[in-house]
């Protein structure tokens, strides 16, 4: 079996398990599973303001699920996704209340640039620190989500809060994001924001599969002794690698604070970070998976509220859960079986194929 086949149907299984686990417990409050399932399918797939809900909830799990998925590929475990979150939506809503006057366009792309760009940073700094000193990134970024949150509301509190409030003041309209459709709650659609989201998902997928530092990431995640072998500067390639994942961890203020509320509120941003590692996971750190794996669990967020009369919203972070869980026992069963072990040699090829006349070293260090 591919690898990619292998990965698919370990997920499916995974979220099969999950369901059935729903069940029982569905059942355990005298309702019907199907009538629960088909409720939850309904109000997130079966009209326009359940499908841009699902949209709008999706698009920023996109993001922290290819932040954390381009760590992922680079052999790195980058926890920090939700702080660089927080402290590039921040930014980007201090930067938007001063684009008073600047043309639309423009003054949206320099709050975006600004979201990424902190974010990036956030993030390049435990790499540099894992590649000078050895700190262990899990370490470095679980300590500076903590710093950076205190930081953006201290900062907010004491200069950028609108008077008495816990959020910043509106962002000029020329920063605003269009978006397509109504919710409850005010305009969660899928617009200008959500196409950022899923551009970036295939940034990300070409990246890996067409550029020389895709490879260099992909290398030092698979081997990084021989990538180091064949030239790859493993020091760069970590600064890099968490620096990209940061970034796009930053470009969620597109969403939530360009498009949704117009301005940065902390609890809007915090937890899409720390989500993007399930996405990441459920997506088997692939573009296409993550932007599969954001919708899914987009549903059930969804769908928690629609059947929320006949089963305790609890019901869904139990499914969301036992999904998290059942791709990790799943895998690791997977991986015991003999045609688990042997590694298809399709992605080792399509890497030296691509990258043969850019790094003939590297390429011949992957074979």
């Amino acid at each position: 079996m591919r690898r990619l086949e292998r990965e698919a149907v370990i997920t499916l299984i995974a979220v099969l398990v999950a369901m059935a686990v729903g069940s029982v417990l569905v059942l355990a409050y005298g309702r019907s599973p199907a009538t629960v399932y088909g409720l939850m399918l309904r109000g997130s797939w079966g009209s326009l303001e359940g499908v841009t809900d699902v949209a709008f909830r999706a698009g920023p799990l996109i993001l922290t699920g290819l932040a954390v998925a381009v760590a992922f590929r680079a052999g790195l475990f980058n926890i920090g996704a939700e702080g660089q979150a927080v402290a590039g939506a921040f930014a980007a809503a201090v930067v938007g209340t001063h684009m008073g006057g600047v043309p639309v366009g423009l003054a949206a792309l320099l709050c975006l640039v600004t979201a990424v760009g902190v974010g990036a940073g956030a993030g390049a700094l435990p790499g540099a620190l894992k590649a000078r000193f050895g700190v262990h990134e899990v370490i470095s970024t679980m300590m500076l989500n903590f710093i950076l949150v205190i930081v953006v509301k201290q900062l907010g509190t004491d200069h950028f809060y609108a008077f008495h409030q816990e959020h910043t003041v509106p962002i000029a309209a020329s920063a605003r994001l269009p978006a397509l459709g109504q919710a409850a709650g005010g305009a969660r659609g899928f617009g200008v924001a959500g196409l950022l989201a899923l551009a970036a998902a295939g940034a990300v997928a070409w990246l890996f599969a067409r550029t020389r530092v895709g490879f260099e990431l992909r290398a030092l995640g698979a081997a990084p002794a021989a990538a180091e072998a064949a030239g790859v500067r493993p020091g760069r390639a970590m600064v890099i690698a968490m620096a990209l994942s940061g970034g796009l961890a930053g470009l969620t203020a597109a969403g939530l604070v360009l498009g949704y509320k117009g301005y940065f509120q902390a609890d809007l941003v915090m937890g899409y970070g720390f989500m993007g590692i399930a996405v990441a996971l459920l997506g088997r750190a692939r573009p296409l998976g993550v932007v599969l794996a954001a919708l899914l669990l987009a549903t059930l967020a969804r769908g928690g509220v629609v059947v929320a009369t006949e089963v305790p919203r609890d019901l869904v972070d139990v499914l969301q859960a036992t999904l998290i869980l059942a791709v990790a026992g799943v895998t690791a069963v997977g991986r015991r079986l003999p045609e688990a072990t042997t590694e298809t040699e399709t992605e080792t090829e399509q890497d030296a194929d691509t990258t043969a006349g850019a790094s003939p070293g590297a390429a011949k260090a992957v074979q």
